[in-house]
C-alpha cells in the first residue's frame, strides 16, 4: 500500500475530518505509543500503519484489505 492508498482508505473508512483526527491523535494497538502519522513519518509501511488503524478503530475484517486502492482501468 502507498501512501496515498492509505490517505483514500482512511477517508473512504471514516470520512475526511474524522480520518485526520483519528491518524494524528489515536495511539495505535501493535505499534507502541505511536499515532499513525508518526508511524507513517518513522518509516513504518503504509500498510503496517493500516492495519493497526482497522484494528484499534475495530474496522471490520472484510473492509481491511484492498481499501484505498483504485478500480483497474478497463
Amino acid at each position: 500500500m502507498r501512501r496515498s492508498e492509505f490517505q483514500r482508505a482512511v477517508n473512504d473508512e471514516f470520512g475526511e475530518a474524522y480520518g485526520a483526527v483519528l491518524v494524528n491523535d489515536l495511539v495505535l494497538q501493535g505499534l507502541g505509543e505511536l499515532t499513525a502519522q508518526m508511524a507513517m513519518d518513522a518509516g513504518l509501511p503504509a500498510g503496517d500503519v493500516w492495519l493497526a488503524l482497522c484494528e484499534t478503530a475495530g474496522v471490520p475484517s472484510e473492509r481491511r484489505y484492498g481499501v484505498g486502492r483504485r478500480e483497474p482501468r478497463r
